[in-house]
């Protein structure tokens, strides 16, 4: 099986979860399809979706939730 690194396009706070009661956009080990939101990344109170571009299973999440990102960073790795 392959794998797939999704990365920031933007810099800022990254959350899992759509508001702080929600459950998170994807749970560990979930199937996404290519176009799936996985999370969204904050800047200056705007939020930009992060999507999944390929389909996959969430394998390891590289980064936790409320972390700061940069540009380029890696999120979560899918297995493909």
């Amino acid at each position: 099986m392959a794998s797939h690194v999704i990365s920031a396009r933007t810099p800022g706070v990254f959350y899992r979860r759509p508001t702080p009661d929600a459950e998170p956009y994807v749970a560990d080990g979930a199937s996404v399809a290519e176009g799936d939101t996985v999370g969204l990344i904050e800047v200056m109170k705007t939020y930009r979706e992060v999507k999944a571009d390929v389909s996959g299973t969430v394998s390891k999440w590289l980064v936790d939730n409320e972390d700061e990102v940069t540009i380029g960073q890696d999120l979560l790795e899918l297995d493909t």
